[in-house]
């Protein structure tokens, strides 16, 4: 999908044909750390998307709030955008990194 960055952290997307609401709500699913909900009615809530169901009667997504007041749900049609917002928690936290760190923490320990 064009238009996504590599990493979503900080990201803004723009919503649109080439990144439809769909797939940044899917995207965020997948994320790894908060994010910012732009509401249509100009509001906006910041938390951790855990749920969405795209091919419900009226499509949704849960979040849980950052402020700790429980589950909000939001229908797709109330969603103006969202943004990336928060830390990527398991950023550098992949197979690839782990064996980069390994094998840095392997060459500083040789004698010379």
């Amino acid at each position: 999908m064009g238009g996504v960055p590599e990493r979503l952290e900080g990201w803004t997307p723009s919503i649109g044909a080439e990144v439809p609401l769909k797939a940044v709500v899917e995207l965020a699913f997948r994320y790894r750390g908060n994010v910012t909900v732009l509401k249509a009615d100009g509001g906006q809530i910041t938390g951790y998307l855990f749920n969405r169901d795209a091919e419900a009667p009226e499509g949704f997504a849960q979040l849980l709030d950052e402020d700790g007041e429980g589950t909000i749900t939001l229908r797709y049609r109330d969603i103006r955008n969202i943004v990336f917002s928060g830390k990527d928690t398991a950023e550098g936290n992949s197979y690839e990194a782990y064996k980069r760190r390994k094998e840095q923490a392997r060459t500083a320990t040789r004698p010379n």
